[in-house]
């Protein structure tokens, strides 16, 4: 047993990411993803305001 192998392992570096160049293509997709995701959240803080659209189930009588 050498004294290495105990505790905890460094974990291995990623690899740096190549800065990629982007497109007007690119770019266009993003700024529509970024649309879509923020008439997301209006959508879904719009929505919460509301309180539940169905309140009823199964309705129990009071007689046993």
């Amino acid at each position: 047993m050498s004294g290495r192998e105990g505790g905890k392992k460094k974990p291995l570096k990623a690899p740096k990411k190549d800065t990629k160049d982007l497109d007007e293509d690119d770019m266009a997709h993003k700024q529509k993803m970024k649309e879509q995701q923020k008439a997301l959240q209006d959508a879904k803080a719009k929505a919460s305001q509301k309180g539940p659209l169905v309140g009823g189930g199964i309705k129990k009588s009071g007689k046993k």
